[in-house]
């Protein structure tokens, strides 16, 4: 008998809309319906991947912040301390720029481990300000993180995979950027969407033809059912 593999899944330019933003709603159906463990992991800070499984209606299995939150359904996990990202950004502030998501930031008020900074910010200077505090800089296309080097998805989804019992030999993983590669490396299967940056591209086992949750729809659809079940 056959079985679906455990899927690890990015949301930004993964699960997108193929003009790359939104969450396209044909990847709702699929995941709900999928007969191993989904295993979201992203940038995003905590509640967001959270909220996805949620609303897909999976169980929640979750690396977020890139590594620096993982949660296993039963347990949550710190890898890493906001304390020296939020210097970082108290310090960029202080030197004249800004975040740049408004007074309110939404993207980063429930960050635990790192901090996010607009791409139409100057990175430059938050490269040399992250430096001086041992914190490196990754843009994922969608931010600028600032983040503690050490955590990241695929050391998150290690420890996800142990707890739920699923062998990640059998994992399919598909994703956009730099910090899927990580999670490439550890999966047995790769895919980066057409729309990823050269990283990913380079690590994955494979680059798809199709964009974002296109991409992304025709890998389940191709490995669906092929993991053997003994």
């Amino acid at each position: 008998m056959t079985a679906d593999p455990p899927l690890v899944l990015d949301i930004d330019g993964t699960l997108t809309r193929p003009e790359g933003w939104g969450i396209d709603p044909r990847v709702f159906d699929p995941i709900r319906e999928w007969d191993a463990p989904v295993v979201i992991a992203t940038g995003k800070a905590f509640p967001y991947p959270v909220a996805l499984c949620h609303f897909a209606g999976v169980p929640e299995l979750v690396v977020a912040e890139n590594g620096g939150v993982v949660y296993t359904g039963d347990d949550v996990f710190f890898t890493a301390d906001r304390e020296a990202a939020q210097a970082v950004a108290e310090e960029y502030r202080a030197a004249g720029y800004d975040l740049g998501w408004g007074r309110e930031d939404t993207v980063n008020r429930w960050r635990e481990t790192e901090i996010a900074v607009n791409l139409e910010q100057p990175v430059e200077p938050l490269r040399e300000i992250a430096a001086e505090y041992g914190l490196e800089v990754i843009d994922t296309g969608y931010a600028y993180h600032v983040k503690d080097a050490d955590p990241n998805k695929g050391e998150g989804v290690e420890v996800i995979a142990e707890h739920v019992g699923f062998d990640l030999a059998e994992a399919v993983a598909v994703g956009d950027s730099i910090n899927d590669v990580s999670t490439f490396q550890v999966a047995g299967r790769s895919f980066a969407v057409a729309n990823a940056d050269e990283a990913a591209k380079q690590a994955a086992d494979e680059v798809l033809e199709d964009v974002h949750a296109d991409g992304t729809l025709s890998v389940l659809e191709r490995v669906q059912g092929t993991r053997e079940d003994v």
